[in-house]
Order: C-alpha cells, then structure tokens, then sequence
C-alpha cells in the first residue's frame, strides 16, 4: 500500500513593520531656464507675427536656442497636438487660435466663438428609437403592450 505523504504548514512570514516614509514634493518640472515645447511656441509665434505650421516652429524653435526635440523622431506632430489639447480644453483662454488648416497664430483674445466640444461617452447619443429588430420579430416595447407588463 501507498503511504500518505503529511506536509506541515508552516506559519505565514510576519511582515516587517517599518514606518512609511513620507511622499516626496513633487520636483518642478522643468529646470530653471528651460521653456517647454508650448512656451517656446509662444515666443516663436509673438516673434514672426504671422501664422505658423508646427515644423517651421519647430525649425525656428532650434534656431533660436529656445527648445531642442529631447530625441523624439516626430517633434512637430508632438507639438501639434499638445496646441490642439490647448485649444480644446482651455478654448477661449488658450494662448493659441487654429488659423488655417495647420496653420497657428497667438490667441489675441478675442477668438471667434467656437462651438464647444462634444463630451465623448462612449455611447451612442440621442433619443431612443421604438424601431422593429432587422429579423421582423416585434421589439421589446410591442411585447410588453401585448402582455401588459
């Protein structure tokens, strides 16, 4: 006959009870005279006093010393979507007006109404419909009518 194999348990490991440190304040997040992507734009655009696409302000961005891409390969469409996310979410406040189909000028404050954007869901908006399923079978609201529920 076999014989059954006994396993003792051992007691679980008690864990260390070591006061926690305190978080850390967050360190600012640029270092003293670095502008980030969208302050150097700002300059750029005061500077040229026209409207710019995002590669020439990359390109006059690097010119001028005012901010160097860290590596990325694509700078310029970084840098157009961080002015669209400013102009989307601080509208008339944002430093920044689309002129032209990828063209930027500075905000000048008084920016043309623009309607506001709409609150993505994830669903599917609007009233709802008492239409019939595709398969001709009557739809939920014709089967409570018919049993009165």
């Amino acid at each position: 006959m076999s014989t059954k194999k006994t396993t003792t348990k051992q007691a679980p490991a008690k864990k260390a009870t070591a006061q926690k440190a305190e978080p850390k304040a967050k360190a600012p997040r640029q270092r003293a005279g670095k502008l980030s992507a969208l302050d150097a734009a700002a300059q750029v655009l005061a500077s040229a006093n026209e409207p710019m696409n995002a590669k020439a302000m990359i390109e006059a961005m690097a010119a001028q010393g005012l901010w160097t891409s860290p590596g990325g390969k694509t700078p310029a469409a970084t840098l157009y979507a961080a002015i669209l996310r400013e102009i989307n979410t601080k509208g008339a406040e944002a430093r920044f007006q689309k002129t032209d189909r990828g063209l930027f000028a500075l905000s000048t404050g008084a920016a043309p109404a623009a309607k506001p954007a709409a609150k993505a869901t994830g669903k599917k908006s609007g009233k709802k419909r008492d239409a019939k399923p595709a398969d001709g079978t009557p739809g939920p609201k014709a089967v409570s009518e018919l049993f009165q529920i």
